[in-house]
């Protein structure tokens, strides 16, 4: 009997942060994988793409824009010719720039829609065609804690980040019968370089390990094993969720 095929993964904002661990860590699970980010991170990126290699599976890349329509109708039509097909989205692509409410401005506002809330609504629409015709799909929105409380100078991130997460509420229950389940993650506080940079002092990193539970904060890797199982067959009766990955910071 044939062995089956692996099943494809794409995921977004992949050059670096929680994007590279994931595909990473993706890789090592079995997946091959499509990589994709903006064409000024293309550097980075391609350090990805050699460090999913190392792992045997089979990987491409791809550059673009996820908050223009056309950019991602082209990077999906690029990632199915080079790859055969998309199985697997993780919407990870995300911006955050601190700001006040009161301070914020309405380019910094539109920019954060535009790429955590309105990509991730494009990237979805891309990829749904083809899944539908499958009969099975997996679709992984990284979401934020934020999303779920609120954080000051996050409030925009925040908005667009509650938007990802309803998105992924009422997609799971408009596809669940085509075999596609849509699932989010929450990730509380990571040690990304954009994480560190919005964290402050070192003062700040250890008031926040302490809040904590587990008295330490989160790495990209402590993204993937909630990935991988989104992706896998194992959820297969999971959609329309939020798993928070804070490390016991939150509980709702």
């Amino acid at each position: 009997m044939a062995a089956p095929e692996k099943r494809i993964a794409m995921v977004t904002g992949a050059a670096r942060g929680i994007g590279r661990a994931l595909s990473v860590g993706m890789a090592e699970a079995g997946f091959d994988l499509i990589v994709c980010d903006i064409p000024s991170q293309k550097e980075p990126l391609q350090e990805t793409v050699d460090l999913v290699k190392k792992t045997g599976v089979k990987v491409v890349s791809v550059v673009g824009d996820v908050s223009n329509k056309d950019d991602v109708q082209r990077m999906a039509s690029d990632a199915e010719s080079k790859a055969g097909r998309i199985d697997i989205l993780v919407n990870n692509a995300g911006i955050l720039a601190p700001s006040t409410l009161q301070e914020l401005s309405e380019d910094v506002w539109d920019a954060h829609m535009a790429v955590n809330a309105k990509g991730t609504l494009l990237m979805m629409q891309a990829v749904l065609p083809g899944m539908q015709e499958r009969k099975w799909g997996r679709i992984i929105n990284i979401a934020s804690l934020a999303g779920r409380q609120g954080i000051p100078t996050q409030g925009h991130y925040a908005a667009s980040k509650s938007a990802v997460i309803t998105l992924t509420r009422v997609l799971a229950q408009e596809v669940g019968d085509h075999g596609i389940t849509v699932n989010a993650i929450c990730p509380g506080i990571i040690l990304t370089e954009m994480g560190r940079k919005n964290l402050g002092t070192e003062d700040d990193v250890r008031y926040w390990e302490k809040a904590t539970s587990l008295k330490r904060l989160g790495r990209p890797e402590d993204v993937v094993g909630p990935a991988v199982f989104f992706a896998s067959d194992q959820s297969a009766f999971v959609t329309g969720q939020s798993l928070n990955v804070c490390g016991g910071l939150y509980f709702h």
